[in-house]
Order: structure tokens, then sequence, then C-alpha cells
């Protein structure tokens, strides 16, 4: 079986992190996570990353530079999860395909329920990386 490859953005604004939380249905329904998405065919990391938060949030962005690769097992599918450091160009979070949005301080991103793949960079963000 070969990994579903997926981008994720961090993308930071005064010190706060954007995450946003998963619809009431489907894989993972009602996690929060950093928003992104799985690649279409023939489509890079980078240009995924743009798409999706255009598509989920209305909002543009700008990929700097990867942040941390890791993969994950889950039951019904193999992961392979890039994370990208991401800058805000504009717009304002509008919950398009999401169902809700905050911005949080490195710090309190453990009081939201995250999905595994994501606790080695959310140890990294906390810890200032």
């Amino acid at each position: 079986m070969s990994a579903l490859l997926v981008a994720a953005a961090v993308i930071r604004r005064e010190g706060e992190i954007l995450l946003t939380k998963r619809k009431d249905r489907g894989h993972l329904a009602g996690f929060w996570e950093f928003p992104g998405g799985k690649l279409e065919r023939g489509e890079s990391p980078e240009a995924a990353l743009v798409r999706e938060c255009r598509e989920e949030c209305a909002i543009e962005i700008a990929v700097v530079d990867i942040l941390d690769v890791t993969f994950h097992r889950y039951p019904s599918k193999d992961v392979l999860l890039l994370f990208y450091d991401c800058r805000l160009l504009s717009g304002e979070v509008q919950h398009l395909e999401v169902a809700d949005h905050a911005w949080v301080l490195p710090a309190a991103l453990d009081s939201y329920q995250l999905p595994p793949p994501d606790a080695r960079l959310v140890a990294k963000l906390k810890s200032g990386r």
C-alpha cells in the first residue's frame, strides 16, 4: 500500500498559530489540525497548500520552508505528512470547508485534539523551533 501524501501549513500571526477544525464527518471528524490536505495528481506540496488554504479558509498564503516530515500508519491507510512554515498574505479566515478555526499560542496547542502524527511538530513548536 502506498502512503497518502498530505501537506499541512503552519501559519503564524503575532506569535499564534492557525488551527482549523475538521467537520463532523469523515476521517478524524471533529479533530483540530494545521490547515492543508491531500495533494492532487501532479501537484506540488506547496501548490496544494496554497489551493487548500484558499478553498477551505479563503486565505492567501506564501509557503516559506519545510518544517517537519512524519509518517503515520492508521488502520485504514498510511500517511506521509509534510509540514511547511507559511506566511499569511491576505484574507480573514472563513469557514468554507472547516467547522471552526483558532489562533493558538504554541504553549496552548495541547489544549486541542490534534491528529497523532502532529505530536512531534507540536513539541517542536512549543520549544520555540
